[in-house]
């Protein structure tokens, strides 16, 4: 009875104790983990974010880039971290979605983190050296079946989401043409401005500046209307391969196990981010659409990972596509 009594004890001291951390959360600066390089669309959500998220939580929030293998590398160091809402993650539709079917992972993207909240979304582009020898996506769909496998379209990591909407696009309009992997989506994008790629099927933050500066070709937005972000450019329904929708989502997590209390703390921080109009503007700059306020909670998130999930997964199974 008194061992009981003890371990019973013992139990509610530690069970006070977390609550108490909970409650006290966060003491310290939290880490915020970017899993690409520098300068790519989710390093700049996270520096948009970061300083608005420090003022509602009252710590900084440092932001760590983990770049490699396709986003793994940094969504695994995640997976790993200690469930106590000092190290969070940033991730998207390619490491939560595209990454679990194409690579061999050691963390499950549905058991093994806590949803705090989605972030923003933004349509995939098809986009092209400036000079390549087609006037529309008609027309290039024309000269990349006059010529299999001789153009080159960048990809981030091998097997990624780039790939595959890439590949997607292949199935769909009977093309062909070859790849070259990149650790991030700005090498390759830079790459493809100098000309030495000919396309990339890239989220459209990422390649927004230089399509506005014209040192790329964007044929169209993979999605059912325009984007406002770049009105001239065609959607995909209008440029002619109907109903090829993709696009790229970022949201945040932290490992499984973390408390609820610190759960929903960050969530509101986020939302208090979000909702601020100059941060709104920051992400819209920079190619982000910031997500409606009722899509924010980790509740929503977890939906709506499950939902891009059901959709995707068949999909690229389907294509055989695998990291190599």
């Amino acid at each position: 009875m008194r061992k009981w009594i003890a371990a019973a004890t013992l139990a509610g001291i530690a069970a006070g104790v977390a609550t108490a951390n909970a409650q006290s959360y966060p003491s310290r600066p939290v880490s915020m983990i970017a899993p690409f390089p520098a300068g790519g669309p989710a390093d700049s959500i996270a520096r948009v974010i970061a300083e608005p998220m420090r003022e509602a939580l009252g710590q900084p929030v440092v932001i760590e880039n983990v770049p490699g293998a396709g986003g793994n590398l940094g969504i695994g160091r995640l997976a790993r971290a200690e469930p106590d809402g000092y190290t969070i993650g940033i991730g998207q539709w390619s490491t939560h979605v595209v990454n679990p079917v194409t690579y061999t992972l050691p963390y499950n993207v549905q058991a093994d983190f806590e949803p705090i909240a989605l972030l923003t979304i933004t349509p995939q582009l098809i986009i092209a050296r400036k000079d390549f020898p087609a006037k529309d996506l008609k027309e290039m769909i024309a000269w990349l079946k006059a010529h299999p496998d001789q153009a080159t379209a960048g990809t981030v990591g091998a097997a990624g989401g780039a790939q595959v909407s890439a590949v997607y696009f292949q199935k769909e309009t009977g093309t062909s043409f070859r790849f070259v992997p990149y650790r991030g989506g700005g090498p390759a994008v830079q790459d493809l401005a100098v000309g030495q790629l000919d396309l990339m099927f890239d989220q459209a933050a990422n390649a927004l500046g230089l399509v506005r500066a014209g040192s790329v070709k964007a044929y169209t937005v993979m999605s059912k209307t325009r984007w406002a972000a770049l009105p001239d450019v065609p959607s995909i329904d209008e440029a002619g391969a109907s109903g090829l929708y993709v696009a790229y989502w970022h949201a945040l997590w932290a490992p499984k196990g973390t408390p609820k209390e610190v759960i929903v703390k960050l969530n509101a921080a986020v939302a208090r981010s979000l909702a601020d109009p100059a941060v709104g503007k920051r992400l819209s700059d920079v190619g982000h659409d910031v997500m409606p306020a009722d899509q924010r909670t980790p509740e929503a998130l977890a939906a709506y990972h499950k939902a891009e999930i059901d959709k995707w997964w068949p999909i690229i199974r389907a294509s055989g596509l695998k990291a190599q």
